[in-house]
């Protein structure tokens, strides 16, 4: 399936600090949805967990994915990427540091100093399949 481009508001929207849902696929076949930090890169966007999260287990099941960006300073605009993820350790420890950086002018283990029992953390890298919205 074809790739998918961001317009280039939503391109410098997710480059600031704006929080996105995520909705993945439960076993049972319903919905999971989790608030996290994003990362774009050209037109794919990245995101952290850690291995054994619902959502990381979600994807390695069934790799279908969707981001909502709506901006809280403007409640009525939005953006739907839908996509598939892949997941990889590579660049994992630095990704969740850049997020960390971005949202909250710290390194991770400094804003979360219970990080350090975290389980192993994974990127999430988002091929846009079908972008919809109003940004």
């Amino acid at each position: 399936m074809a790739t998918a481009a961001l317009s280039d508001d939503l391109k410098n929207l997710l480059d600031k600090p704006v929080f996105v849902t995520v909705a993945t696929i439960q076993p049972d076949g319903s919905p999971q949805l989790s608030v996290v930090w994003v990362k774009r890169d050209g037109d794919d966007l990245l995101l952290s967990t850690t291995v054994g999260r619902r959502k990381e287990k979600n994807l390695r099941r069934d790799p279908r994915i969707t981001v909502m960006i709506n901006p809280a300073d403007a409640p009525y605009s939005y953006a739907e990427v839908r996509g598939v993820a892949t997941i990889t350790t590579d660049g994992a420890d630095e990704l969740i540091d850049e997020l960390s950086r971005k949202y909250t002018g710290k390194a991770y283990a400094e804003f979360n100093p219970a990080s350090k029992d975290d389980a192993q953390r994974v990127v999430v890298r988002v091929e846009a399949r079908k972008v919809v919205g109003s940004i």
